[in-house]
């Protein structure tokens, strides 16, 4: 691509030229006419140098212009030949019109915009890669432990009726952990384009919270857990991505708790709130949470001091769960204390879901 030779500078120019030489021309023929009445007092010299004068101080505004100007479309040239956008600021540096600067101002405005959703990108990427990365190295174990079982097995040819079913259970938990990890991934993917995976309806909350203990009945037979619901409510949400919220509740509070020993329970409960609002808790009687970890739970890739003790933690639950409540304009709480149990609150609210449809529009 060629800079900007002389030639191009004044074909650009064209329209200011020629009207530079009408307005001599329109000068010259005045003058003339001007002679005409008073020849004594314009003599022809004078026109001549008039001309001479006029036409000297057009090229020399021209070559001052083309001089001026140079160093800018040279950075310009630079810029689009190299297509980095990293010469923004010596574009800036070299502009020379308040037009130029102007312009320069907006290239630099959309070059730092288009850095921050670069990286944005990049950031999204890396944390699907490490969580893809982290995914894979979970669900080895509950595959070595089904193999494990299948070996033994397949060694002892009889077994009593209650190591067949603590076999099939133990089989069918680390299948349910499987089956958790792949929804998981799913939903990891799925996040990053929400709003086409959307349908705000009317729920019943009620009927979506028994749908999830119902889910999870199977384990907290097993380990003791006693859930319960409390409440009713109808809200305007998306049933399957509050189901993966609860899910994750709901989880999460069979994880830390199973360990403890007695018996536990689990209280979901659903009560009004000011405003025509809806408050969902769900409360459970676990290990708590420690307090220094509360403020990072929400953070990817946080497994905080009870994932690394039960080694079972992604660190990606609860920041999906954050995610997906702050994009249905459902506002999340947390309260826990260590060794007594932790308690989720989501607040629905009619403000919420108009904020979201805002935010789609």
């Amino acid at each position: 691509m060629k800079g900007l030779t002389l030639a191009v500078f004044l074909r650009d120019r064209l329209l200011y030229i020629v009207v530079c030489m009408l307005i001599i021309f329109l000068s010259v023929l005045m003058l003339l006419l001007e002679r005409e009445r008073y020849p004594k007092l314009i003599e022809l010299n004078t026109v001549f140098y008039f001309v001479v004068l006029a036409l000297f101080f057009v090229a020399l505004w021209l070559v001052l212009d083309y001089l001026r100007l140079r160093p800018y479309y040279k950075q310009l040239l630079i810029a689009i030949e190299r297509s980095d956008g990293l010469f923004t600021s010596a574009i800036l540096h070299e502009a020379v019109t308040r037009e130029q600067k102007l312009a320069a101002r907006l290239l630099e405005e959309q070059h730092r915009a288009y850095l921050d959703e670069l990286g944005k990108y990049r950031r999204q990427q890396e944390l699907h890669n490490h969580f893809a990365l982290q995914w894979v190295h979970h669900m080895k174990t509950p595959v070595s432990v089904i193999d494990l079982l299948s070996q033994e097995a397949l060694r002892q040819t009889a077994h009593t009726e209650e190591e067949q079913r603590h076999f099939a259970a133990s089989v069918q938990e680390e299948a349910e952990r499987i089956t958790n990890g792949l929804e998981m991934m799913l939903y990891s993917a799925r996040i990053d384009k929400f709003e086409f995976d959307l349908r705000i309806e009317r729920t019943a909350l009620h009927e979506l919270a028994r749908g999830v203990l119902n889910a999870h009945k199977r384990l907290c037979i097993r380990h003791s857990i006693f859930p319960r619901l409390e409440g009713e409510a109808w809200v305007e949400t998306d049933p399957k991505w509050m189901t993966f919220v609860l899910n994750q509740f709901v989880s999460n509070a069979i994880k830390y708790s199973k360990n403890k020993p007695g018996s536990k329970s689990l209280l979901l409960r659903i009560m009004p709130q000011a405003n025509n609002g809806t408050l969902l808790s769900v409360q459970d009687e676990g290990i708590g949470i420690p307090s220094h970890d509360i403020p990072r739970i929400y953070d990817p890739f946080f497994t905080g001091e009870n994932g690394r003790t039960t080694g079972e933690s992604t660190g990606m639950g609860l920041y999906l769960t954050k995610q997906v409540c702050g994009r249905l304009g459902h506002a999340l709480s947390v309260l826990s204390e260590a060794g007594k149990g932790t308690t989720f609150t989501v607040s629905f609210s009619p403000q919420g879901i108009h904020r979201l449809a805002q935010k789609h529009e």
